[in-house]
């Protein structure tokens, strides 16, 4: 059959995506100086760019300046220069794909020696037993720093089409921010953004609102969300499923569905759900679920390696199917299929019985692949975890220096 991995998928913007293959969010950490895109991030787009890809999203581009996942974290505010991030979106375009800007702030997930703020829906911290005290401990926001972060998403958004690119992702998985108020087990507000599902996604729908009036009606904005976050009590499949009909009549183009966050790290294949452990596609099953009733057009991402198993996604129903780590070791992937190939080496495993560290050991390890092509160099799937890892962590500390002294800086507005 014709397979419809490479038929085009027309959005409600308007936007044509070329095909059904997308390169996943994946947080690079590799902004140059002033926290913006150098020549690395292009030249690790570029290898995407002509690799076959019909949309690339971007790792989280953070609205928030004192509020990153990281301290190599690329930041687009009022203040930043568009230059880099034109030059950015032209890399992403150049293999006649679309690119996204994914758009985030990480709320109280935030590592604890790192400056700025670490805010949250409520005080409760990041809980990962003897890892607990890497994130900072949070204060609950005040209504005033909710508002003001749903016009910095709006900021985002706009800079993001004036620099080129094609539409957004608002980022409301994996325990950032928008998670974090969608979680019950998380916050626990009693005001207007607390309680009720309607309440704990208002601020999700207001920042989808604000974008969307802030960018133009044939730019995409989309929305990451959690199929499910894998702990008891928590966001589910049924809140998953509420959320996005909330979501239908804002003007939103594509939900992407993954699960999990730092305290369930189901997004590097350690779900807590058995359903979904130790195979391709770890979502599927709750994505099959959501697909029968959802008004807007899904994608998938977690786990999907091969071209089976990404044909069995889209017969599920799901729209377009979302790459990361096989995209990072095999940045050429989709031409490969098309030319009746298969991916390369996969990633080397992660055995360890720690599930925090095996999570930042398997992120070290993408990190590591990501440098590698940005250098051009290949890819090197069977580096060790603990190397990656420690590799990872030096690279860190020499990035916290450099944000720490950035962020003492003042800046001139360049909106």
């Amino acid at each position: 059959m014709t397979s419809e991995l490479f038929s085009p998928l027309t959005l409600r913007s308007g936007q044509v995506l070329k095909n059904r293959i997308a390169k996943a969010a994946m947080e690079e950490n590799m902004a140059g100086e002033g926290q913006l895109p150098d020549w690395r991030l292009l030249s690790l787009y570029q290898h995407w760019a002509t690799g076959g890809t019909g949309l690339l999203i971007t790792g989280n581009v953070m609205v928030h300046a004192e509020a990153l996942t990281g301290p190599a974290g690329v930041v687009l505010d009022e203040h930043a220069p568009l230059e880099p991030f034109a030059d950015w979106a032209k890399a992403g375009k150049s293999g006649g794909g679309a690119i996204w800007m994914q758009i985030n702030h990480p709320g109280r997930q935030v590592a604890s020696d790192m400056p700025g703020v670490v805010w949250g829906p409520t005080d409760i911290g990041v809980s990962l037993g003897k890892h607990s005290s890497r994130f900072g401990k949070p204060v609950a926001m005040t209504p005033q720093q909710i508002q003001d972060t749903v016009a910095r998403y709006a900021v985002t958004a706009r800079r993001a089409e004036e620099a080129g690119f094609d539409g957004v992702e608002v980022h409301a998985a994996h325990g950032y921010l928008l998670s974090q108020f969608l979680s019950p087990l998380v916050n626990k507000r009693t005001d207007q953004w607390g309680g009720s599902l309607e309440n704990r996604a208002r601020m999700l729908l207001d920042i989808v609102r604000a974008v969307r009036a802030a960018v133009s009606p044939s730019f995409a904005v989309a929305v990451k969300l959690n199929s499910a976050d894998f702990q008891r009590g928590g966001f589910g499949a049924d809140d998953a499923r509420q959320v996005i009909e909330m979501l239908d009549p804002l003007g939103v183009d594509l939900v992407e569905l993954s699960g999990g966050s730092y305290e369930s790290p189901a997004m590097t294949g350690r779900p807590a759900d058995d359903r979904t452990q130790a195979r391709e596609a770890y979502f599927l099953d709750l994505a099959e679920d959501l697909v029968s009733t959802s008004p807007l057009p899904l994608m998938l991402t977690g786990g999907i390696t091969r071209r089976e198993t990404a044909e069995k996604v889209l017969g599920s129903g799901v729209s377009v199917l979302g790459m990361g780590t096989a995209l990072a070791i095999t940045p050429d992937l989709p031409e490969r299929w098309r030319q009746g190939r298969e991916a390369g080496p996969t990633m080397r495993p992660v055995t360890w019985s720690d599930k925090a560290l095996a999570a930042a050991a398997s992120m070290a390890q993408v990190r590591h692949q990501l440098r590698r092509l940005a250098h051009g160099r290949v890819t090197r799937p069977g580096t060790h975890p603990a190397i990656a890892l420690i590799s990872e962590r030096r690279k860190q500390q020499r990035a916290l220096r450099t944000y720490r002294a950035w962020l003492a800086k003042p800046r001139a507005t360049k909106a």
